[in-house]
């Protein structure tokens, strides 16, 4: 299971006993955001795409879409997400679980601006009724991401 792997991952620093479990679906923001009990915009989606054949990951926050034009400039590419299945294959967890944690060293992971505003977020851990709270420093370190990247819009407050 993935919430395994996220576990085990965590375990690493001693983090393991962060990991949020519930009784309820976090699989959409929304339901993240019920089962957490904080604002939509606080939980951290994982959305996966496909970039020169390699699976990449873009967190953003809960509030934020994807804006075509800016990933367009970001990645030289159109914005094509990957399917249910490629997820599972090529990252490792599946729709309603995907996070930046215990996933391929090759999958690539970036952070999208509309996540600064927060002291604290919520990404999933690789099950579809998980969450562990980080603060943006602690995304930054335990997802090894890339680069902060602006690919969204929805979100300006």
């Amino acid at each position: 299971m993935a919430i395994e792997k996220v576990r085990e991952y965590f375990s690493q620093w001693g983090m393991e006993d962060r990991i949020l479990e519930f009784d309820v679906s976090s699989a959409t923001v929304e339901l993240a955001s019920q089962a957490v009990g904080c604002e939509p915009k606080r939980i951290a989606k994982t959305l996966s795409f496909m970039v020169d054949g390699k699976p990449i990951l873009i967190v953003v926050a809960g509030d934020a879409r994807i804006d075509n034009a800016k990933y367009k400039a970001q990645f030289s590419a159109k914005a094509k997400m990957l399917t249910p299945d490629q997820v599972l294959e090529l990252v490792g967890h599946a729709v309603g679980g995907v996070c930046p944690f215990g996933i391929p060293d090759d999958v690539m992971v970036y952070l999208d601006k509309s996540l600064k505003r927060f002291e604290t977020v919520f990404p999933a851990c690789g099950s579809s009724n998980s969450a562990i709270e980080l603060s943006i420093e602690e995304l930054e370190k335990y997802s090894n991401y890339s680069a902060w990247v602006d690919v969204c819009r929805g979100w300006e407050e």
